[in-house]
Parts: C-alpha cells; sequence; structure tokens
C-alpha cells in the first residue's frame, strides 16, 4: 500500500506574536497554546489546519514567492470589516475571478493572506 501523505501542519514568522494571536482571535476566532515566549500554535479545530508562529523578524508574502493561504469567507464584506477593525491591512482589494471573488490582507506581524467568496455568497 502507498501512502500518499496531506498537508497538516503550517509554520509562519511573526514579529510580534501578542499581536497576531489577537488578531487572528478576533477576526476568526482561533484558539492557541503558546509553547514559551517563541512560539504559539493553532489548532485544526479552530482554524481548519494545525499550524504556528514562530518569533521571527520575516514575513511570508505571495509577490516574494511565499504560498498564500486563502480564508473562504460566506460574507466578504463583513470579514474585510473585522480584519481592518483588528489591526489588519487591506494591501489587494477585492477583485472577481471565474466563479468567485477575493481580497489579500496583511496581519500585523506582515504576513499576507487572502480571503474568497462564491461570486453569489
Amino acid at each position: 500500500m502507498k501512502l500518499f501523505p496531506k498537508l497538516n501542519y503550517v509554520e509562519f514568522a511573526a514579529s510580534d506574536l501578542v499581536k497576531t494571536q489577537s488578531f487572528f482571535e478576533t477576526v476568526f476566532a482561533w484558539e492557541f497554546t503558546a509553547y514559551g515566549d517563541e512560539y504559539i500554535a493553532f489548532s485544526e479545530k479552530s482554524a481548519g489546519l494545525e499550524g504556528g508562529f514562530y518569533q521571527a523578524d520575516l514575513s511570508a508574502k505571495q509577490k516574494e514567492g511565499s504560498a498564500l493561504m486563502v480564508f473562504l469567507s460566506e460574507d466578504l464584506e463583513l470579514t474585510q470589516k473585522a480584519i481592518i477593525q483588528a489591526g489588519g491591512e487591506i494591501n489587494v482589494p477585492t477583485f472577481e475571478f471565474p466563479g468567485g471573488k477575493r481580497f489579500h490582507f496583511i496581519e500585523p506581524s506582515g504576513n499576507e493572506f487572502a480571503v474568497w467568496s462564491l461570486l453569489n455568497g
């Protein structure tokens, strides 16, 4: 029998773990576990994928070759407002593509993510 491993964990650098944790708790209701002062982990239960943020003055941006993690939202405008209110920055305004629309944002530690929705969503 061949094994086909699946992705199950992702890690991001974060220059400010406190602000990053607060941002994702506020906007996306993620739950975190701290492992010392330099690492926080989020769970699949709250985020849909296991992962974490480690203390570093680096960030992931698509234009620099980083993979882009994309959230699915039923209400794109409401999600965008929540991101801005929690200290995120919209760096690519909402645009349409076949079947959907999305925007990109930067969280407080500088990592880029995107949010998409179906066109009728």
